[in-house]
C-alpha cells in the first residue's frame, strides 16, 4: 500500500511538473504581454505544487536520499507518470490549424481539460487521510480554481470569436479530447489509495467533469468530439515520445551539474 501511495503522489507531482514546464514555454512568446506573465505565473503554481509532492515523497520514502531535485531531474521517461495529454507539444500536425511550434489554442484547450478534473480532484483529496496530502490540496485548489477560470475564459473568448479563432479552437479540442479518456482509465495505484483513504477514484468524478466541459463548449459555440480513440498509458509510465524532449530540456542543468547546491 505504501509504494501505491508513493505512486499516486509521483503521478500528481509528474503532473504538475510536466505541464508546468509545458507553459513556461510560453515565457517571452504570449501573444499579449499579459498572457505572458499569466501562463508564467501558472507555471510558478504548478511546479510549486510539485515540489510539495516531491518532498512529501521524500518523507515518506524515509531513504535518506529522495529530495524534490532528484525526483524531478534524475529520473528517465519510463519513471514518469503524468497524463500523456500534459506532455504533448503546444501545436502538433495533429492539429492541422496550427502553425510554428506554438498554438495558443492548443494551450488553452489542455489548461481547460486539465484544470477542471483538478478542481475536483484537489476538492477531494481535502479530504485525504494522509493530513499532508489533504493540506497540499486545500493549497492547490485555490490554485487550480483560477487556472480553470483563466482557461474557460479565453476558451470562450477564441471559440466564440472570430472564424479563424473558432476554427482553431474547435481543433485543438478535436486533438486533445481522446487524451483526456486516460483520466477515466483505472490503475491499480489510485484504485488502491481510494481504497484506503488517501486518495481519490477519478472514476467517480466523471459526470461533474463532463457537465463542466460540455456547459463550457457551449457557450464557446465548440462541438465536442465522439468519445473514443487510442487510451494513452502515461500514469502508468508508457509515454508518447514527446515527453524525452520535455526532460532533455528540464534536467539538462541538473544533470550537467548534478553536485550542484542551488
Amino acid at each position: 500500500m505504501a509504494a501505491y501511495f508513493q505512486d499516486y503522489l509521483l503521478h500528481l507531482g509528474d503532473n504538475a511538473v510536466i505541464l508546468g514546464q509545458r507553459n513556461a514555454q510560453w515565457c517571452g512568446h504570449g501573444p499579449v504581454l499579459e498572457e505572458d506573465l499569466a501562463l508564467a505565473n501558472n507555471s510558478l503554481d504548478l511546479i510549486g505544487q510539485a515540489r510539495l509532492l516531491y518532498q512529501h515523497v521524500a518523507t515518506v520514502r524515509k531513504d535518506g536520499k529522495s529530495s524534490e531535485d532528484l525526483l524531478a531531474y534524475f529520473r528517465d521517461v519510463s519513471d514518469f507518470k503524468n497524463y500523456t495529454l500534459l506532455e504533448l507539444p503546444h501545436s502538433t500536425a495533429l492539429a492541422p490549424t496550427s502553425s510554428g511550434d506554438r498554438d495558443y489554442a492548443v494551450t488553452i484547450g489542455r489548461n481547460f481539460l486539465y484544470s477542471a478534473l483538478m478542481v475536483l480532484v484537489w476538492e477531494g483529496l481535502k479530504s485525504s487521510t494522509d493530513a499532508q496530502l489533504a493540506a497540499i490540496a486545500a493549497k492547490s485548489l485555490k490554485e487550480a480554481s483560477y487556472h480553470l477560470r483563466h482557461a474557460r475564459d479565453w476558451l470562450l473568448r477564441l471559440g466564440d470569436g472570430t472564424d479563424e479563432s473558432h476554427t482553431r479552437m474547435q481543433a485543438a479540442i478535436n486533438h486533445l479530447m481522446p487524451y483526456t479518456q486516460e483520466f477515466w482509465a483505472p490503475s491499480a495505484m489510485e484504485t488502491a489509495v481510494a481504497k484506503s483513504g488517501q486518495g481519490v477514484d477519478a472514476r467517480q468524478l466523471q459526470g461533474s467533469w463532463n457537465a463542466m466541459v460540455d456547459e463550457a463548449l457551449a457557450q464557446a459555440t465548440l462541438t465536442r468530439p465522439a468519445a473514443g480513440g487510442f487510451v494513452s498509458t502515461g500514469k502508468t509510465g508508457v509515454h508518447s515520445e514527446h515527453l524525452g524532449f520535455v526532460l532533455a530540456e528540464m534536467q539538462s542543468l541538473a544533470r550537467a551539474h548534478p553536485e550542484a547546491v542551488w
